[in-house]
């Protein structure tokens, strides 16, 4: 019987084999979802750091990370003191855990976008009954509000929790499109005001 044992293989495929946490899979979903550049992936003591160019330009930091208990103010500190080091403007943490209230709170003053918990590690556009959600441009929703002869307030609400917003970047005061498919019309399209929620 001849031995095929090698180490150097085992070991390489020991890398191969090595998970990736839930909250990095959810990080790059939210990364492919939206669009973004991944620029720089790097291991931190407590976290995943992703660097991103978002589609205007801009970079980001997003951070996934994986914490047993909430995420409070110091976590949102410490991603505040990366994004100045890194002349980053954006922030973003994902966690499958919770979040404090007064990290809420905090991280909304300091322009940190914070991934709901419940936010999925697979792409939720890829089910049959989920539609197409588009965010309108500002000229597209100048244009669609002056055709129709509404205002946004008028129109039906959707709050910018839902997790297909989540998923496109969607915050109040946008417009968004939905496009869904009908046996019966082929194609229909439906537009939603985005609220707090």
């Amino acid at each position: 019987m001849i031995s095929t044992y090698n180490p150097s293989l085992s070991v390489r495929f020991k890398d191969l084999n090595a998970k990736e946490t839930l909250e990095e899979r959810k990080a790059k979903v939210l990364i492919k979802l939206r669009g973004y550049k991944l620029l720089k992936r790097e291991e931190l003591k407590n976290a995943i750091s992703f660097t991103v160019k978002l589609q205007d330009g801009k970079k980001a930091l997003i951070w996934a990370t994986s914490t047993e208990g909430a995420v409070g103010v110091q976590y949102i500190s410490q991603l505040k003191k990366a994004m100045t080091e890194t002349e980053v403007e954006t922030g973003i943490v994902v966690t499958s855990g919770r979040y404090t209230q007064a990290a809420k709170v905090n991280a909304k003053k300091k322009g940190i976008e914070l991934i709901p918990k419940i936010f999925p590690a697979f792409n939720i556009f890829d089910h049959e009954f989920v539609p197409k959600h588009e965010i309108l441009t500002a000229e597209e929703s100048e244009k669609f509000l002056a055709e129709y002869k509404v205002h946004p307030y008028q129109l039906l609400r959707i709050q910018a929790s839902d997790p297909a917003l989540t998923a496109i970047g969607a915050k109040p005061g946008d417009i968004v499109r939905i496009i869904r498919r009908s046996p019966t019309a082929g194609e229909y399209v439906a537009y939603r005001y985005v609220v707090e929620g």
